[in-house]
């Protein structure tokens, strides 16, 4: 059969057809592989704790002992009922232990592989996706329209709403492995029991990198002129292990994107940031900023700021002075009306 894309993966796994009995579920993501796995265990027999019904074998295993996996998937479970096989997909190859139950299937034994990041050209799943028994689930990080659906779902399972601008900034901070999700959002439901709705602090108190956020807070400062955000984020970011070359850097990877997005705006272009960028939580500053600075005022904030990288790299005792002053020097600019 051939391999079923992740948006489809659930709707598959709740139903999927009669003569299916072989998984392979793959991909980048490895909270959702290892998820998926166990719900199809848990869709097909009655007890994974039962280990009459339910059995774990790794590749090593089966590449000791290939007839292994034939001879399990065709016993019969003491106490009847249906049985399940669940293979870490690891070590050394095991092709040789798939073919057989393949060619002659298993009654009442369901078998998941979990593997990794499997190319298509991979001999496993080249051997799952030509069989009609076999299935292969890919499993890849959410896409923002999935995490909104997860985030809300799981919210309202909880009797709490979220605020626009607190989802926006949450799903900027989730999405590349969905174990990790359901646990921030698991931790930020219970640290918001009691509220009605989930707010930008409580997102910011549980879920949120405080450094990430101490960086962005101290260049935003600085690009609209807030000498007290620069000031005060900067010693945070500083006090909590930061240095000089990642809030630096920070700040002129920012002007340069907001550069090239106000000449595209200038010449007529679309002005949209690169794909990625700081999500949903970012695009709304970026905007913002890009309406506010001229290209030749950005342009003098790039020199600034490769100056200040310069200058406290060779004097490394100042380099925390050098860092807000520069970032001050900018935040200058942006309250000056000329440029």
């Amino acid at each position: 059969m051939v391999a079923i894309k992740t948006s489809d993966a659930e709707r598959f796994i709740t139903r999927p057809p009669a003569n299916v009995f072989l998984y392979l579920v793959c991909g980048s993501d490895a909270g959702l592989v290892s998820e998926r796995a166990q719900a199809i265990v848990a869709h097909a027999i009655d007890d994974p704790k039962n280990p009459f019904q339910f059995l774990r074998l790794n590749g090593d295993d089966l590449s000791a002992d290939p007839l292994r996996l034939a001879d399990e998937a065709n016993t019969v479970p003491l106490f009847g009922g249906r049985r399940a096989i669940f293979i870490e997909s690891q070590g050394k190859g095991f092709l040789t232990a798939i073919e057989p139950v393949l060619h002659m299937p298993p009654r009442d034994c369901t078998i998941v592989i979990e593997a990794g990041n499997l190319k298509r050209d991979a001999p496993l799943r080249r051997l799952c996706e030509k069989d009609a028994n076999a299935a292969v689930l890919e499993c890849y990080p959410d896409s923002a329209k999935d995490l909104v659906q997860l985030v809300e779902t799981e919210l309202r399972a909880e009797g709490l709403a979220i605020e626009p601008d607190a989802k926006a900034l949450l799903i900027s901070l989730l999405g590349q492995d969905r174990l990790t999700t359901r646990s921030e959002i698991a931790k930020l439901t219970l640290y918001a029991c009691g509220a009605k709705e989930v707010t930008v602090e409580h997102v910011e108190a549980i879920v949120a990198d405080a450094s990430a956020l101490a960086l962005d807070k101290a260049i935003d400062g600085a690009f609209e002129g807030d000498f007290a955000a620069v000031e005060g984020t900067a010693e945070r970011v500083f006090s909590e292990g930061g240095d000089y070359n990642v809030l630096l850097g920070a700040a002129l990877r920012h002007a340069t994107l907001l550069h090239r997005m106000r000449l595209d705006a200038e010449a007529g272009r679309s002005a949209t940031p690169t794909p990625g960028f700081g999500g949903f939580r970012r695009t709304a500053t970026l905007d913002r900023h890009v309406r506010a600075w001229s290209s030749p005022k950005l342009a003098r904030a790039i020199e600034i700021l490769s100056q200040a990288i310069g200058k406290a790299r060779r004097e490394p005792v100042l380099a925390d002075m050098i860092t807000v002053r520069a970032l001050w020097t900018v935040a200058l600019a942006a309250r000056s009306k000329s440029g």
